[in-house]
């Protein structure tokens, strides 16, 4: 292996050897308050936290990760107090001999080994094969000059998380992602679930906005696209009209079932389909169903002396499917005006992928508008069509989609038989078998020990955010290869929009300063200051309870 040029700048011997780390003693040329190195045209602060060495010894060159530095006194003979430099150190993989990375450790130095300065070459080491991509999302904290990029192949197609508090900078992540997602590979599908319209948005005066050129985005509002019922799946309607909580509720269930499958199979005789499950995704009428349940729950026999068999035990669920018909917020889902026949679908899901009149790479559904309380059966009926739709596509190996699903946790939680559960099991069937059809997910989240552990097991690449949250960071911490587990800690020091990127879609866990959005999402912060100081005077009352009460929400 040739030498760098850097090799002469020895800045440690090593002390220490574990399994999962090390430590070694500074020199003493660099224990002074200005430790300074030049190595080209860098100059830097020797083996600073967060900054790579490499330790030679014979044919060994282990890449790591300087960890924590810490002095220990010590006293001379003549009784003269010195101190002694120490720093810890996270291996991170190595180099061979033809100057290739490899990442892990097979060989590992003894004490006494030295610990030299890394450059430019090294950093080429590890990064080049990834560079090839050019799927460039940002700088290394540690060299800004240094542009990093992932391996499209692993994030993309073994699913990803982002994850970080709130103000961490994950829309502007998410934002700066897409973008760069796009000019890497100009014929890339996604579906963004935007729950606070941050991403696409329409001004008071009906222009849509967004944080992607308006060739690239197609801004879908879901009260306005109309997600059907019928295009629900069994599990999802129960979810919907059935309270798991009642006596009656498995009836209630069996039921529905009896009766979906009845509607379906008269429409299926009309479009000419020889067999109907109770999921087939085709035309049944809502009102056909409740007069059903009205029925049999009315139903007397023998001049009303005797009851039905089913008398009275559909009470609740009537009076939850009225409620949920005669509320407004729902008429999107339940009182389709456009995509009220079967033979709707196929425009339906032009515009959903993206291939209605205007082609784009980015859909965004805007959920900002839609009840708290629907969002998560919404999310899962978005997701489920994007599995069905490619589980069916005979060229989804050449239409690969990626899902990003925005406060994740929201509707895919960690809790188990709650409300939704129907819908978490959903978008989890899609982490563990989407990636075999085509369609992959990315999950953003502020609370990633809320969200499915199910869903974060599936995720082969993480993108983490300044983290302060004790229960997170150490979440995320479990997600980490033993011997870089410690690296979690520098969750509370991040930056906005500077990340710490795992898995396998990096060559190794690396802290990258994130690109800058251009154009940015739309910040949901109030600026208070700005505000308090010039904001508005006084406010049109009735306007307010109008939108309030006509369930509309209008964006500044």
């Amino acid at each position: 292996m040739s030498e760098p040029d850097n090799e002469s700048i020895l800045l440690a011997y090593l002390t220490e050897v574990r399994g999962n780390g090390m430590a070694a003693r500074v020199t003493e040329a660099y224990t002074n308050s200005k430790p300074l190195i030049s190595i080209g045209d860098e100059t830097m602060l020797a083996a600073h936290v967060g900054s790579y060495v490499v330790i030679r010894q014979e044919e060994i060159a282990v890449m790591a990760l300087v960890f924590k530095i810490w002095e220990q006194d010590r006293y001379s003979d003549r009784n003269v107090r010195l101190v002694d430099r120490y720093i810890s150190l996270i291996p991170v993989g190595e180099i061979g001999t033809d100057g290739t990375f490899i990442r892990g450790m097979r060989h590992y130095p003894t004490p006494g080994a030295g610990v030299y300065a890394v450059g430019m070459k090294e950093i080429n080491a590890i990064f080049s094969r990834f560079r090839a991509y050019e799927f460039y999302i940002g700088q290394l904290s540690t060299h800004k000059e240094y542009q990093i990029s992932l391996d499209p192949r692993a994030f993309f197609g073994r699913h990803f998380a982002i994850l970080g508090q709130s103000g961490s900078g994950k829309s502007w992540t998410v934002a700066s992602l897409i973008q760069s997602t796009i000019k890497a590979m100009p014929n890339s599908h996604m579906i963004m679930l935007d729950l606070h319209g941050e991403y696409a948005w329409k001004t008071p005066g009906g222009l849509v906005k967004s944080a992607f050129p308006s060739h690239q985005v197609n801004y879908v509002e879901a009260t306005e696209m109309e997600m059907p019922y019928w295009i629900m799946s069994y599990a999802e309607l129960v979810d919907l009209f059935v309270d798991r909580d009642d006596k009656n509720a498995s009836m209630q269930m069996s039921y529905m079932r009896e009766v979906i499958q009845v509607l379906k199979r008269k429409e299926g005789q009309r479009i000419g389909l020889p067999t109907v499950s109770v999921d087939t995704p085709i035309y049944f009428s809502l009102a056909e169903m409740y007069m059903h349940f009205k029925s049999a729950n009315e139903e007397r026999r023998d001049f009303g002396k005797v009851q039905g068999a089913l008398f009275g035990v559909f009470d609740e669920f009537l009076i939850r499917m009225q409620s949920r018909f005669n509320d407004v917020r729902y008429d999107f889902l339940l009182k389709p005006k456009i995509r009220n026949t079967s033979e709707s679908m196929a425009g339906l899901l032009r515009k959903f992928v993206g291939l209605g009149e205007h082609k784009a790479n980015i859909n965004i559904v805007d959920l900002s508008s839609v009840p708290t309380d629907i969002r998560p059966a919404i999310s899962a009926q978005v997701g489920r069509l994007v599995y069905e739709f490619n589980y069916w596509n005979p060229q989804r190996r050449d239409f690969p989609i990626t899902l990003i699903c925005e406060e994740a946790h929201a509707y895919i939680p960690r809790e188990k038989g709650g409300q939704f559960d129907g819908t978490k099991r959903m978008m989890e069937r899609i982490a563990k078998e989407g990636r075999k059809y085509g369609v992959s997910i990315g999950v953003v989240s502020q609370r990633p020990t809320e969200l499915s552990e199910t869903m974060l097991a599936q995720c082969s690449s993480f993108i983490c955010l300044r983290t302060s949250n004790p229960d997170d960071q150490a979440y995320i911490k479990r997600l980490m290869p033993e011997a870089e587990g410690d690296m979690a800690d520098v969750l509370s020091s991040l930056g906005r929009g500077e990340a710490l990127v795992l898995g396998e879609a990096a060559p190794l866990p690396t802290r990258v300063q994130i690109y800058r959005p251009n154009p940015e999402p739309k910040s949901n912060d109030v600026d208070y200051y700005e505000s308090w100081r010039g904001g508005a005077h006084d406010l049109d009352m009735d306007e307010i309870i109008h939108l309030w009460r006509t369930q509309t929400r209008k964006s500044k």
